[in-house]
């Protein structure tokens, strides 16, 4: 019995060391608005790389865009979009046409 137990909790913890191997890398396009000169993309980017999980930005100030890929278990599309706002430039996501 105690063989089966150590032997669960073995398991166990290799499950949950090798829970980030299950995070999946998503990638969204936020659309900024607000942003109307050359400084806007440097204060977006430096408030989006706070953001634990993000691993790439791409501002396109000319779209009035960025493109973020993120980690979904360390963010979400809401962080992304609050870290824009409490920076000053509301964002939303871009809208797939379906």
């Amino acid at each position: 019995m105690k063989n089966l137990k150590n032997s669960i909790a073995a398991v166990v913890a290799m499950l949950a060391l090798s829970a980030p191997a299950w995070a999946s890398p998503k990638t969204v396009t936020l659309n900024v608005s607000g942003m109307t000169c050359a400084a806007c993309p440097i204060t977006v980017k430096k408030a989006l790389e706070k953001v634990s999980g993000v691993s790439k930005i791409d501002v396109r100030y000319e779209k009035k865009q960025v493109v973020v890929m993120f980690e979904d278990t360390k963010t979400n599309v809401d962080a992304l979009v609050n870290a824009t706002t409490n920076a000053g430039y509301p964002s939303e996501p871009e809208k797939i046409a379906k």
